[in-house]
């Protein structure tokens, strides 16, 4: 894109008289306390794109005192069920209707192709829509007790939730953390990664326009370490929700404990995917590629650990290298594109090492390994690449990458396959291709990991829970199990028997 046309894009932003883009706190466009800003980079260009507002630990503390003045003592948890459904039902449809917009600031910001972005603004809008419709419905239980006493439980919210979303879905993560939040009633800061804040700020003015009151939501944009740290750490937040790796999310559990606040991680993972002989081979090579190479590997449920059955594995990397070197690695605004670039140059520099790590360990690199010719002096990109001859122990096997690099493992057993594929810290995902219907529902149901697909890898549903098992994660996201998350259960009893006790004799 040229500059006058970035330009267009980011213009309906607010922005400084200097063209900062704002935060926005208690329903005010603010620039940072000491005048901190941020350049945007384009990771498709490696240009600078902007400016945004870096916020200090007194902005955070200033949205976290705005959030917990309007729980406490403002509407929105008030308000009855069916006026919050009817305001998110608008934000659904302004997305909707800004549809366009969104989809290419993002691919602007994230270096996503606009493939992805156009479909994850329309996941955004439906994430907005469930949770409307599933604010109005039944939330509570009765009990027969063993006494004359009405028994039973409403949820309630829980009060300020802190979200902190990393730069992989922009959008859609902010989807999921603020939909079910504000469907049960509570207060929000939010925390976009600070690469890519702008659709997120976008956003907040779709809010401001639909009438959210004041205070209830707050975008603050900045370093994890100073803004994310403040709402981890503060007293007046009841709630942290994190997206984002393991070791960050190790950092803010910690810092949770300071008033015991409710805590929801979703953190990384180093997927298998488990591919049988009687599989149907094309149809496994095709998904063991979107597996790892959608959204350039830098997805947390990602395939990158491939289980291949070694009756098949010459024939099965022979044709997966061949496909991986057809894929269009390119500029997301590039319709022809398939796969673009990493998110910056630190992360491509850190996707490199790994490589060279792979290399020395003694892995087989069979495709790929460096950047696409062309794209070496523009833009973060890099080719999608292979390892086969690997073992457990190696890095590149047991750590997560998060780029567009695959493993390959192999095994001879079923009991074998599982073995390998829960060797590992983590236990967010993983999939299994066979045609055998007893053994793909014995395999999968053996997976200690939280997702988990039969003969297809990465279909995500509003519907259904999103979360992991082991170091992949605290609680669940989406559906109703995302709406429990942001709820306290209250038991109440009412006693039939208005009458003394009798417990005491005197």
């Amino acid at each position: 894109m040229t500059v006058s046309e970035i330009r267009t894009e980011l213009e309906r932003l607010k922005t400084s008289p200097e063209g900062v883009a704002l935060m926005y706190i208690a329903g005010e466009w603010t620039a940072a306390s000491d005048g901190g800003t941020r350049d945007l980079i384009d990771p498709g260009t490696g240009e600078t794109i902007g400016r945004v507002a870096e916020a200090t630990t007194a902005d955070a503390l200033r949205a976290i005192a705005a959030a917990r003045a309007a729980f406490d003592g403002g509407p929105w948890s008030q308000t009855h069920a069916h006026d919050r459904a009817k305001l998110l039902f608008r934000i659904a449809d302004a997305l909707e209707a800004n549809a366009d917009e969104f989809a290419r600031i993002e691919t602007l910001n994230a270096g996503k192709p606009l493939r992805e972005t156009e479909a994850d603004v329309a996941d955004a809008a439906n994430c907005f829509r469930y949770y409307a419709g599933l604010a109005t419905k039944p939330h509570g239980e009765s009990f027969d007790v063993p006494a004359p006493s009405q028994t039973f439980t409403v949820r309630e919210p829980i009060g300020v939730c802190g979200q902190i979303v990393p730069w992989n879905y922009p959008l859609l993560m902010a989807a999921w953390k603020l939909a079910p939040a504000l469907a049960a009633g509570n207060v929000c800061i939010l925390k976009p990664s600070e690469l890519t804040p702008l659709t997120a700020l976008r956003l907040a003015q779709l809010f401001d326009e639909a009438g959210l009151p004041h205070g209830v939501l707050s975008v603050v944009t900045g370093a994890g370490p100073v803004a994310g740290a403040a709402l981890a750490e503060s007293h007046d937040v009841d709630k942290i929700a994190f997206t984002g790796g393991t070791s960050t999310g190790r950092t803010i559990m910690q810092a949770a404990t300071g008033n015991l606040k409710k805590i929801s991680l979703e953190l990384g993972g180093k997927s298998p995917n488990i591919v049988f002989a009687d599989a149907d081979f094309e149809t496994a090579v095709d998904y063991a590629l979107l597996a790892i190479y959608a959204g350039c590997g830098q997805v947390c449920s990602a395939g990158s650990r491939l289980i291949l059955d070694s009756a098949i594995d010459d024939r099965f990397i022979a044709r997966l290298v061949e496909r991986a070197q057809t894929i269009v690695v390119g500029n997301g605004f590039d319709r022809a594109t398939e796969m673009g670039p990493l998110i910056s140059a630190q992360h491509l520099e850190k996707v490199e090492r790994y490589i060279a790590l792979g290399r020395s360990e003694g892995a087989k690199l069979v495709c790929g390994g460096g950047r696409p010719a062309g794209a070496a002096d523009r833009g973060y990109y890099l080719a999608p690449t292979i390892f086969t001859d690997t073992t457990p122990q190696m890095r590149i096997v047991r750590e997560e990458i998060f780029g567009p690099v695959l493993v390959v493992q192999r095994f001879a057993t079923e009991a074998e396959a599982i073995a390998l594929a829960n060797d590992t810290p983590y236990g967010l995902a993983g999939a299994v291709f066979t045609q055998d219907a007893a053994r793909a529902h014995r395999v999968v149901r053996a997976l200690r990991a939280g997702i988990t697909w039969i003969n297809t890898y990465h279909p995500t549903y509003n519907e259904a829970p999103w979360g992991g098992y082991k170091q992949s994660g605290i609680g669940r996201e989406l559906g109703t199990y995302g709406f429990d998350e942001y709820t306290e259960v209250k038991q109440i009893n009412v006693n039939l028997a208005i009458e003394p006790s009798g417990w005491f004799a005197g």
